[in-house]
């Protein structure tokens, strides 16, 4: 039995317990009105949609056709609008390319009330961090994607790629369309593992990251798709140990091409600091991580549009088969020579940007061009979908033109126009990769298949971290046969 001076003494700490649990969630209401004050304040100057008492805009932005409705909103409220997700998080959303250029040519870091979310997956590598450690780790790992570097890698694309279309050929003899879009994500992992670990997939798991169309980020089952590599700490510490052994380190710097890992091992900046084992697996989480979902994305699209415009599609077979030849892989030199391709590719991302939303968290002022401006703190949303898709910028934006990429269409257009690396000091670093995989792989594809529709199963937009299709990518797939490229 409990004395009673002991029953008094528990029932006194519950009553303290729950007294200072009351104080600090009144604190904290306290702390999320006045944010929301400040940022309404800031945001005063720039007419929006109405918003829900309680959720904002998040209900009208989590409909299935979310894009087109933020689409619209850009049509009616030019440059930006208040975008609110519930009543706490407000961003300025912006579309248009001057005031893209006013936030995206600094070096704001990323929101942290999206992208804090992540730290438990990919810890704190660039695409999380601020101030002199992103300065540090973005010369460090820059050399690691100098195009010498990427050289090699054309031969590991082209391995991963027949993998996958050797799948392809068999599925396609069925006479059915089928989803694609997992078959390249894994096609993607396993370059990605070969190009980082100089392994292949061994039977991880496959979970993804995911967010919702309001942006904010949830963990879910996918059948295609890296979590946090747990064994990533594992392999780090097993290449330091062999790098010890000088037999092994020769060998490694005697191999056809390094792995990201080496790069990053042997990386020292200015007064010979190397990254430390966190970091370590930071940066190769986050190569993981930002490699794989936005290729995937990006490499699905593209084939829809090709499915979607098929003279389109025949002029990039036409011009690989050209610059193929009588050769049986692609070579480095081969890519520069894949123009209309490389134009189609853009288009396809100017239509479906991999990423249709990032996010900034204004260190100091800014004004924009139309003299308007926001406060240290505001929070920016940059919508790269609707950019893309503004007719203001970009003339019947809903029409497919590979042209409006041709270097004399380019060269009049606002830097700021085409963000689907984003932009600016903290664009993707991994953007020269991510272009040469995406080269190889769609040539390969349209070398070997002729892609059409399946018109009962198009493809709904989804905007997650990136963008996906809420029923997959159902293509019907015909084998060109022998001479096709193979």
């Amino acid at each position: 039995m409990v004395p009673s001076f002991l029953s008094l003494s528990f029932s006194s700490l519950g009553l303290w317990a729950s007294g200072l649990i009351l104080v600090l969630g009144f604190l904290k209401l306290i702390h999320l009105l006045l944010r929301r004050q400040t940022l309404a304040k800031a945001m005063d100057k720039f007419p929006g949609p109405p918003t829900h008492w309680l959720f904002g805009h998040a209900l009208e932005i989590q409909e299935t056709g979310s894009l087109d409705k933020v689409v619209s909103w850009a049509h009616q409220f030019p440059y930006a609008h208040p975008l609110w997700f519930g009543q706490f998080i407000g961003f300025l959303n912006i579309y248009e390319p001057d005031y893209a250029k006013a936030v995206y040519s600094r070096g704001d870091p990323k929101a942290p009330d999206v992208y804090d979310f992540f730290l438990q997956w990919i810890g704190r590598g660039l695409l999380v961090l601020e101030g002199p450690k992103w300065l540090q780790h973005r010369k460090l790992l820059t050399p690691g994607f100098h195009y010498d570097v990427l050289k090699p890698y054309v031969a590991v694309f082209t391995e991963s790629t027949r993998i996958m279309l050797d799948k392809w050929e068999e599925k396609a003899r069925e006479g059915k369309s089928f989803d694609i879009f997992c078959d390249v994500g894994h096609m993607a992992l396993n370059t990605l593992m070969k190009c980082t670990f100089g392994r292949g997939d061994t039977g991880l798991g496959h979970s993804t990251i995911m967010t919702s169309s309001t942006g904010s980020p949830h963990m879910a089952a996918a059948s295609c798709g890296p979590a946090r590599w747990p064994m990533t700490i594992q392999v780090i510490r097993e290449r330091k140990a062999a790098l010890q052994d000088e037999k092994v380190r020769k060998k490694i710097q005697n191999r056809r091409h390094l792995d990201f890992l080496d790069i990053l091992l042997g990386a020292r900046d200015e007064d010979d600091i190397k990254l430390s084992d966190a970091d370590l697996r930071a940066e190769v989480d986050t190569f993981m991580f930002e490699g794989h979902d936005t290729t995937t994305s990006g490499i699905s699209w593209f084939l829809y549009c090709m499915a979607l415009y098929p003279e389109h599609q025949h002029r990039c077979r036409e011009e690989v088969r050209e610059i193929l030849g009588d050769q049986d892989f692609f070579q480095w030199d081969d890519l520069g020579k894949m123009t209309y391709l490389t134009m189609c590719i853009k288009e396809s991302f100017r239509l479906y940007p991999p990423v249709p939303q990032v996010y900034r968290q204004l260190s100091k002022p800014v004004t924009f061009v139309d003299g308007r401006s926001l406060p240290a703190g505001s929070l920016i949303s940059m919508h790269i979908y609707a950019l893309h898709r503004n007719s203001a910028v970009w003339p019947d934006p809903e029409v497919f033109d590979s042209l409006r990429f041709s270097t004399e269409n380019a060269s009049k257009r606002h830097p700021f126009a085409f963000m689907p690396f984003s932009a600016g000091p903290r664009n993707c670093i991994g953007q020269q990769f991510a272009m040469s995989e995406m080269k190889v792989v769609t040539a390969m594809c349209l070398l070997r298949f002729e892609f059409s529709l399946d018109p009962s199963r198009l493809p709904i937009k989804m905007p997650q971290l990136v963008l996906r299709s809420k029923n997959g990518f159902h293509l019907h797939l015909k084998p060109l046969g022998p001479g096709s490229g193979k």
